[in-house]
């Protein structure tokens, strides 16, 4: 079904759940360890969806806030903290895109830095997706033949073939039933101190930026204008969206969100081509939040990851292929070095060693580079 520049099918929904893998380990992180409201975090995530999708008429990622995620669920920090970590980086975001100093960084940044921030995403995809795959091989390469045959099905889509799969072995587990819980709960009202909001930003806000900048700035910008070059969404906008939405989710129990160009590459190897698959994707998360929201964290823990291993291993493929249109051994030299850093160090760093680094090499002309 078509609805004016919206789709509606079977493929906006296999797109839909084409960033599950990046999304399901960090979700049931803060509902298991944090002890996040299910219903706040699915709900939040559901409606930002669906405007985004109205908003963009393109398909548009809305993923957990890694850095901020790590922290948290390592060192097992209370709601109200992770609440006040997001509020203060959408602060950050509304702050940077109003003052114009995004356009400024996205004119110092080169194409060979971005590609190299894909490509590192896509290495990281893949070495987690093997990760995830090592505790059950044989459903992890049957689930990648799934996609390989399937993918480009109309009528059968892979990612809903493995999200078919996921469920029924579920079932045969014994599992599904006894998770199983159907209420109704609301998303409930949150608060947190200004002492927090200052903590979580102290404490990973600020790592957070540079990885949000790169990835769900710059790299996400780049990635929509690859894919759909008559709808190009322009950098300044995607921060300040980022900015509006952290700053009123939080109230209502939503986790720190952002996007990410790791999740638009993997709703278009799925089938994604419209903002159907927001709308699509925010009606299912609201469904989850209100009336199943007690039975999430059992059923997502119990979904097999060996599937979501192999989902991510074919997205980390498709989000590292683009570094082929990088031209000049100048251009090469930046982008292994970047991705080399942002591997071993962090995506912020590299991001920031890059724009330095070509900068010194185009001032001194050491190299040629594009």
């Amino acid at each position: 079904m078509r609805i004016n520049q919206f789709e509606f099918n079977l493929r906006e929904l296999a797109g839909s759940l084409g960033d599950f893998g990046t999304f399901l380990p960090l979700a049931v992180g803060y509902i298991a360890i944090n002890g996040m409201n299910p219903a706040g975090l699915l709900i939040m995530m559901g409606l930002v969806n669906i405007v985004t999708g109205i908003v963009y008429k393109v398909p548009m990622p809305l993923q957990p806030k890694k850095a901020i995620a790590a922290v948290a669920i390592s060192q097992k920090w209370p709601p109200s903290l992770i609440y006040a970590s997001g509020f203060s980086t959408g602060i950050f975001w509304l702050l940077l895109a109003s003052i114009g100093l995004i356009d400024k960084i996205v004119r110092l940044t080169p194409h060979c830095v971005i590609r190299a921030i894909q490509l590192t995403l896509g290495i990281l995809l893949i070495i987690k997706g093997i990760q995830l795959m090592s505790g059950g091989l044989v459903l992890g390469i049957i689930s990648i033949l799934i996609v390989l045959i399937f993918r480009e099905n109309k009528y059968a889509p892979a990612a809903i073939i493995l999200m078919v799969l996921g469920i029924v072995i579920i079932g045969v587990q014994g599992k599904l039933s006894p998770a199983v819980q159907i209420g109704f709960s609301l998303p409930p009202i949150t608060f947190f101190t200004f002492k927090e909001i200052w903590k979580g930003f102290i404490l990973a806000g600020f790592t957070q930026i540079f990885l949000t900048l790169s990835n769900a700035v710059i790299a996400t910008a780049a990635l929509i204008k690859e894919y759909w070059p008559d709808k190009a969404v322009e950098e300044k906008k995607l921060a300040l969206n980022m900015g509006i939405m952290n700053t009123v989710v939080p109230f209502f129990g939503g986790m720190p969100m952002c996007h990410g160009a790791g999740g638009l590459a993997g709703q278009y190897y799925y089938g994604a081509r419209t903002g159907g698959t927001n709308i699509i994707e925010g009606v299912i998360e609201i469904s989850l939040g209100l009336f199943l929201s007690q039975s999430i964290q059992d059923l997502f823990s119990s979904f097999p990851m060996s599937i979501v291993g192999a989902m991510m291993i074919l997205v980390g493929i498709e989000l590292a292929k683009f570094i082929k249109d990088t031209r000049g051994k100048g251009d090469i030299a930046i982008l292994i070095i970047v991705t080399a850093l942002s591997l071993f160090t962090n995506i912020g760093v590299g991001f920031l060693s890059g724009i330095i680094l070509y900068q010194l090499l185009k001032k001194f002309k050491v190299i040629n580079i594009n």
